[in-house]
């Protein structure tokens, strides 16, 4: 598997801004052992001007390094009502992910109506060579495992498929490991790595179509009682996946010095797994 830091790490809690710069962050990466960035909106989007995007994939390339995914405007994280609205009008995400070098974009489906946008914009998409993924997550179409393969059997375009993301498919009451993963396989073009444990009365939640509001512990990723990485890389290795394994977590990260400090306890986490 290629490992991928995702921007995230340092991202503002509104997902609007970095709070380490950029060129920081990458370096930050190569030093750690990582083979690209995953990039979000808060590093550069829809609304960043193309020389602006040109220099930042620059700055990751002379790096040696790559883009591994956009996430090419904050309503996509951030999963609000406006989540969909680039598959309406996909053009501008095609735009970011050119300059930035990467072929995969991730996208937001929270209703049923958004499944004949995602078939258009994925045929954009395709005319460009570009891929279109949506993580699993919560509140969208993509919360559990049967909607997950009926809503990728629907868009039913080859280009169209999927994020794994083991956290939240605990959230939202689903099995993660070996057997879902076996289901997922001809569907997966990245995996996302974050950790939650679950508690009734825990300080964090968020709202699930499948289960309401659900309540949890945000863990550092090497943490137990939250997700097993443990079943969760031999699920991998099983259907022996080589994509790109992406650090996702939302950490907060305010310095360069402590952004190298957890990039590489990941990576040497992620890195334990290769033998399992």
């Amino acid at each position: 598997m290629k490992l991928s830091l995702s921007v995230r790490i340092v991202e503002s809690a509104c997902k609007t801004h970095l709070l380490v710069p950029f060129n920081e962050l990458v370096t930050v990466a190569k030093s750690s052992g990582y083979d690209a960035i995953c990039m979000r909106a808060s590093a550069g989007g829809v609304d960043s001007p193309k020389e602006a995007l040109l220099g930042l994939r620059t700055i990751v390339e002379d790096s040696g390094l790559r883009v591994s995914m956009v996430t090419a405007d904050v309503d996509v994280p951030l999963n609000n009502d406006q989540g969909p609205d680039s598959l309406q009008n996909i053009g501008p995400s095609l735009e970011v992910a050119e300059a930035l070098g990467c072929d995969l974009i991730r996208v937001c489906l929270k209703r049923n109506a958004d499944i004949e946008f995602a078939r258009t914009a994925a045929d954009q998409a395709a005319q460009r060579g570009i891929r279109l993924a949506h993580q699993c997550h919560t509140a969208t179409l993509f919360e559990e495992v049967d909607s997950i393969l009926g809503a990728l059997s629907d868009i039913n375009r080859p280009n169209f498929g999927l994020i794994y993301e083991p956290a939240n498919l605990l959230l939202c009451g689903q099995s993660y490991a070996a057997d879902t993963l076996a289901r997922l396989r001809p569907f997966l073009m990245n995996v996302y790595a974050q950790n939650h444990r679950l508690d009734q009365h825990g300080p964090e939640s968020l709202m699930t179509f499948c289960r309401g509001d659900v309540r949890f512990h945000h863990l550092d990723l090497w943490d137990s009682g939250g997700v097993d990485f443990r079943a969760v890389f031999a699920g991998l290795h099983e259907i022996c996946y080589d994509g790109y394994f992406t650090i996702h977590q939302a950490q907060g990260i305010t310095t360069a010095a402590e952004a190298s400090r957890f990039a590489s306890r990941c990576a040497r986490f992620v890195r334990s797994f290769d033998q399992i």
